[in-house]
């Protein structure tokens, strides 16, 4: 196509933007094991959590790592009797929380409603030890308890053999906690973030529209109710026992619904009363057990807890089930359980950390919560996490350390040692009042509507995920939102983006022509940008989106009458890595070049890239010279050729004449 002498002198970049030593550089070499030292640094510890142990003595370095495995050793010196008083509040209130709330939850997951209290007794002990966050209140969630119970229903019926039910929810909450702690101690924290911000608005949104629908039960007093989770087993199994309904526990747990939600728009409404709504649980169960120890009210319909064993949390290690006929069940609602608890206990954390402008680690975080539930499954405990609801009534009450979860374990104590004979009468109608108005909550439908208008595809796997855990079932649900975030991902990766740049008016600034209206074109030289790193996944489609710019804009140019097209420009700047592939795809693009006469230049390739073009002998095809810092320069140079080109070939006509 061009026929233009294409050997740039180097001289004149040097002599028009500076001296050779603003070109591209190769970095030096590094030994292959030094190279890999520092790949596997960077990909498991981008936050070097070994840099407080440097050039310090062993015994400070002991003191250190026994504060980095124990945060409460590094802050416990400095501990004030101001902050104690603010604990002690922020403790009692979330304990007044924690308790109706683990009741509740513990009936959602299909366990003997004791369990709920056990399981905010061990825990918070071990998370105050172990845990990063100040605000973190840890407990028993709502989403855990259902998949508990959803997934393990699949294992063993829980009102069939309701023994081996509960031995397979503490081995399942066993794995869980080793599947975390595992995460934390070999740095896999990064497998979490593939719960994306709109599968976990979808998931969440689901997972709570499903635990209403099956407070339906208790609503309306119904003995027996479908173990399914999605919505046509669950109205199939409301509508054909309307014979059942009770009028009574329905209009008991319409009243106490009704007061728990008016109690949290008035706490809404006025922050500082931000006790009311935290109050309210308790409050109901206490009226509710009253109503109906006064009224008799369990004879005519409204059933109650019934007896509550007391005494603190049993051992269970010896019930741990290693069964081979079960093992399967139980390690993949371990598994499953410990993502969804992790994903919502460190975004929790890292929400209320941000308000007070501090950091939590979220490697700690995972161990911490691993070894909270792997305790907590020796002690009658299922799984927990670190709920939103509790963790934000204790941000309110103004908590200053963790030993508000102290105080919450204590108060806990004292119930399971002293007041559980008191929850005889506590109608189950209220506690699923409880759960509906916490589920509320979590349906954050302004959340998608923001999906819906910043990004679509979020939007759509927000509402896969919501879909797939309504109309079919969690597992489902959760993995086909997580399917289609990986498939983005892989998408971004297999097809990057390749923008052809102009230059604005009067400046030596290059954009994309789609995005700046008045960047005009370069006569004669083709700029692209390519925004991803080269792979063997995206090569292919790169030399074929490559060659349809060189057709177009030759087509274009040729229609035009314009200048012949004579360079292409590659800018690299946003190319961090290349393989051989994509090494093989360049050698591709300049014979292709070649072939068409036209002159291939590249600008800003990164140091590993470089590194890699260099021991492949690309650099020395393609010539050095022809390496640019900037765009700009790029530019210059091809003007500078296209000029020189003009000169000679007007001296030729000259001389012809």
């Amino acid at each position: 196509m061009g026929n233009a002498d294409h050997s740039y002198d180097p001289s004149f970049n040097d002599n028009y933007y500076g001296s050779a030593n603003h070109r591209v550089e190769i970095p030096p070499p590094q030994p292959f094991v030094k190279s890999i030292k520092n790949t596997l640094k960077e990909t498991f510890f981008p936050d070097d959590p070994l840099r407080q142990f440097k050039n310090q003595p062993p015994r400070k370095k002991l003191v250190l790592g026994f504060q980095y495995i124990f945060p409460i050793l590094e802050w416990g010196p400095r501990y004030t009797l101001e902050f104690l008083k603010a604990d002690l509040i922020a403790g009692i209130t979330i304990a007044s929380l924690a308790i109706p709330q683990g009741i509740s939850y513990a009936k959602l997951a299909n366990l003997p409603p004791i369990l709920g209290l056990y399981s905010s007794f061990v825990p918070p002990l071990v998370y105050a030890v172990m845990g990063s966050s100040r605000d973190l209140a840890v407990g028993t969630v709502a989403v855990g308890s259902l998949l508990t119970g959803s997934m393990l229903s699949e294992v063993v019926s829980p009102t069939d053999d309701p023994k081996l039910y509960l031995h397979l929810a503490f081995t399942a909450t066993f794995f869980a906690g080793l599947f975390e702690a595992s995460l934390g101690i070999f740095r896999l924290g990064f497998i979490v973030d593939f719960l994306s911000h709109a599968t976990i608005v979808g998931f969440m949104g689901g997972a709570a529209t499903v635990v209403c629908l099956q407070q339906l039960k208790g609503i309306l007093g119904l003995d027996h109710f479908t173990h399914a989770t999605d919505i046509i087993s669950v109205m199939r199994s409301v509508f054909t026992q309307t014979h059942s309904w009770r009028w009574e526990s329905a209009v008991l747990g319409c009243v106490f619904l009704f007061y728990l939600l008016l109690s949290r728009y008035f706490s809404k409404m006025k922050p500082k009363l931000f006790w009311v709504s935290a109050m309210a649980p308790l409050t109901s169960v206490v009226l509710g057990s009253l109503l109906v120890y006064f009224t008799h009210a369990e004879k005519h319909g409204v059933q109650v807890i019934g007896d509550l064993k007391k005494g603190i949390n049993p051992a269970s290690l010896m019930d741990l089930n290693f069964d081979s006929r079960y093992l399967t069940g139980t390690i993949k609602t371990g598994i499953v359980t410990g993502i969804i608890a992790l994903a919502e206990g460190i975004a929790v954390g890292r929400s209320f950390a941000m308000f007070k402008n501090y950091h939590i680690d979220g490697n700690k975080e995972m161990i911490a919560f691993g070894m909270m539930n792997i305790a907590g499954s020796c002690t009658s405990c299922y799984l927990t996490a670190g709920p939103f609801s509790r963790s934000a009534v204790n941000f309110n009450a103004g908590c200053k350390t963790a030993v508000s979860n102290l105080v919450m374990a204590f108060a806990v104590m004292i119930t399971l040692l002293f007041l559980t004979p008191l929850f005889y009468y506590t109608p189950l109608v209220v506690l699923s009042s409880i759960i509906v108005a916490a589920m509320l909550g979590l349906i954050d439908y302004e959340a998608a509507i923001h999906l819906w208008h910043v990004d679509k595809f979020d939007f759509l796997v927000c509402m896969s995920a919501y879909i797939g855990v309504v109309f079919a079932n969690i597992e489902i649900g959760l993995g086909l939102a997580i399917g289609l975030s990986i498939m983005r991902v892989l998408l971004f990766v297999a097809r990057p983006k390749t923008l052809v740049l102009g230059n604005l008016p009067d400046s030596k600034v290059y954009r994309s022509v789609d995005q700046y209206q008045n960047a005009t074109n370069v006569p004669g030289v083709l700029i692209l940008e390519i925004d991803s790193p080269i792979y063997f996944a995206n090569s292919n489609y790169l030399r074929e989106r490559i060659s349809r710019w060189i057709n177009d804009e030759e087509d274009k140019l040729k229609s035009s009458g314009e200048t012949v097209l004579q360079y292409v420009v590659l800018d690299m700047s946003a190319v961090g890595n290349i393989d051989t592939s994509g090494i093989s795809m360049l050698d591709e693009v300049k014979k292709t070049a070649d072939r068409r006469g036209l002159k291939l230049a590249l600008v800003n390739p990164g140091a590993e890239v470089m590194k890699k073009l260099n021991k492949s002998n690309f650099l020395e095809k393609i010539g050095q010279e022809w390496i640019f810092l900037t765009v700009g320069e790029a530019v210059g140079a091809c003007n500078y050729m296209l000029h020189s080109c003009n000169i000679e070939s007007q001296k030729h006509s000259n001389n012809i004449v």
